[in-house]
């Protein structure tokens, strides 16, 4: 290291260590001030600078030659290098300062560091609310009750329960006292595969159905089936004889056929907190209402109700309609529909306080399956419902007809299965223009075209996956109920098949198109390919009824529009509660 730079290291200007002997005339290197290479001598005035200019003036009078170096000294003395130009003494003997930094460079260092702990504090608060919301939700098993999931390229389908179970705050007067809760409230709602409608479908809870049996995880972690019942109401499905949500989703698939892929349980404190969270859900009545069991008194007209008294209005029931449990139906649908509109206005989701309150409220209110225990899977599961548009949100109610005893209900099959049926196929409640496009470019060639008479048809029929019996069933509705006198039962398919599949020789797609009219095939169960010979020798078509076929005479298709006399409300609808 050259002398410059050992100053520098050493924290010392190297023109400082460099000293004039007035003895010798000569420049003498110091590198400390015990050095034995420094010279004592008298200190000018003017002390160590004044040494410096002295040294310069006697440079000065040495000449021309001598001017760029400076004098010899002992032998193995380095010589002086000249100083940078930021370095040279000024007139008063110090050193130049370094410029000083533009105000404005110092504000954006300082704007940028303070900036960079702003995000980084806001990132850490964020990932501390995120953690602190999902703390908020409680999850449980479905136990298989489920399909695993939802998924973004298909329908989805959510059972929403509420339970009549007494807990939380101001929550001792409702339900009943000391039980561990019923399924008071239940929809099934189902969100269209191309997200541009949705139904929800109520469940009476008086309707009288059987529950099936269920695989429970206990507390512990073990697992317990829970013993069937038969002939129960829809309400015991959840609560009673230890059963969970999962029981009640068990249930609702058995009665619809619809697969659910979650569920969502809330209490009490649900209504209550999330008409608080967006200030208030609208509602009109058309007359007034003064029940003293759910402690609800409204005069006629417009209110916009909140807290306990939205939470009496859900709960009503013998001060309006019948005065049974379809009338408080209607009235919860109402006020879920004024929710909605609600949720999705311009006055909540502008809102950072609603939203905050909203997503406390919900995950606290909340019981979910552990399929979307986490507030992540819950955000994206409430994206995608949230793309329906709420003037193709239809609420409908289950089809059901009195039974003898004045208090509970029976399952309209006759009405109920066509709804269920369009469930299952993805159709709309409401017309949507979208969808009405799409079906129109789906329709199938294999569908249109000269049929021939029920007579003229050939088929053989085999079980491919449905009930026991369906073979036989369907071949004597064929023959003594449709004309299809050249028909036969020949057991059991191969291997199972999904869907129900009629598989013909091009020669016999009219056979083929007659057969699909009679029984309500869709396009897509036809398969034109290679028939197989009966006991004549004759081409015959090969019916394979799938696991999807339900029965003799109940058509595969789903019914374009749902039967006209179930009970339903559109969600854009305002309505009043008479």
């Amino acid at each position: 290291m050259d002398t410059q730079g050992r100053g520098r290291a050493d924290g010392i200007d190297p023109a400082d260590q460099w000293v004039l002997n007035p003895h010798t005339g000569d420049y003498e290197l110091r590198l400390s001030p015990s050095s034995e290479q420094r010279v004592p001598s008298p200190r000018r005035p003017g002390g160590r600078a004044a040494n410096r200019r002295a040294a310069r003036a006697q440079n000065a009078d040495s000449g021309p030659a001598a001017a760029g170096a400076p004098p010899s000294g002992p032998p193995g003395t380095p010589r002086r290098r000249r100083a940078a130009p930021a370095e040279e003494p000024t007139s008063t003997g110090r050193r130049k300062q370094k410029p000083k930094m533009a105000r404005w460079k110092k504000v954006l260092i300082w704007t940028g560091g303070t900036m960079a702990f702003v995000l980084f504090a806001a990132a850490a608060a964020g990932y501390l609310y995120y953690q602190h919301l999902n703390n908020n939700i409680t999850s449980v098993s479905d136990d298989g009750a489920g399909t695993g999931g939802f998924s973004k390229d298909r329908a989805i389908n959510v059972l929403l329960i509420g339970t009549d179970k007494r807990t939380g705050k101001g929550n001792a007067g409702y339900g009943d006292n000391g039980s561990a809760g019923h399924a008071d409230t239940t929809i099934l709602l189902h969100v269209s595969k191309d997200r541009t409608n949705a139904t929800a479908l109520s469940i009476p809870r008086d309707m009288i159905t059987d529950i099936p049996d269920c695989p429970t995880t206990q507390e512990d972690g073990s697992s317990k089936v829970i013993p069937g019942s038969q002939g129960k109401r829809f309400n015991e499905s959840l609560g009673q004889s230890g059963r969970t949500p999962s029981c009640a989703m068990r249930t609702a698939t058995q009665i619809t056929g619809i697969r659910i892929d979650h569920f969502m349980v809330a209490d009490f404190n649900a209504v209550k907190t999330l008409s608080s969270a967006v200030g208030g859900v609208d509602i009109c009545l058309a007359k007034d209402i003064d029940d003293p069991k759910s402690h609800l008194k409204l005069d006629k007209g417009k209110h916009t109700i909140e807290g306990e008294e939205a939470l009496a209005f859900v709960r009503t029931r013998h001060s309006v309609g019948f005065g049974g449990d379809l009338s408080r139906i209607e009235l919860q649908q109402q006020f879920l529909s004024s929710l909605m509109r609600k949720l999705k206005s311009n006055d909540t989701l502008t809102s950072p306080r609603k939203m905050f309150k909203l997503a406390e409220a919900g995950t606290k209110a909340l019981t979910v399956d552990d399929g979307i225990g986490d507030i992540g899977k819950l955000r994206d599961l409430g994206t995608e419902i949230g793309k329906v548009d709420t003037k193709n949100l239809t609420f409908a109610t289950t089809p059901v007809v009195d039974n003898t005893d004045g208090a509970t209900v029976l399952l309209n099959e006759a009405k109920a299965d066509p709804l269920f049926q369009m469930m299952r196929a993805d159709v709309s409640l409401t017309e949507v223009k979208k969808q009405e496009k799409e079906k129109k470019k789906e329709q199938d060639a294999r569908l249109k075209g000269p049929q021939s008479e029920a007579s003229e048809v050939r088929v053989d029929i085999y079980n491919g996956g449905a009930k026991a019996g369906s073979a036989s069933k369907t071949l004597s509705w064929l023959q003594l109920e449709q004309g299809v006198l050249k028909s036969s039962q020949l057991g059991n398919a191969p291997k199972p098949l999904a869907k129900t599949q009629l598989e013909y020789d091009p020669d016999q797609a009219d056979q083929a198109r007659k057969l699909a009219e009679i029984m309500g095939l869709p396009g897509s169960a036809l398969k034109p390919g290679k028939s197989e010979e009966n006991a004549q020798g004759l081409p015959t078509m090969k019916l394979t009824l799938g696991k999807d076929f339900k029965g003799a005479g109940i058509p595969l298709v789903p019914p374009k529009k749902a039967p006209d006399d179930i009970q339903r409300v559109e969600a854009d609808k305002k309505m009043c509660a008479k």
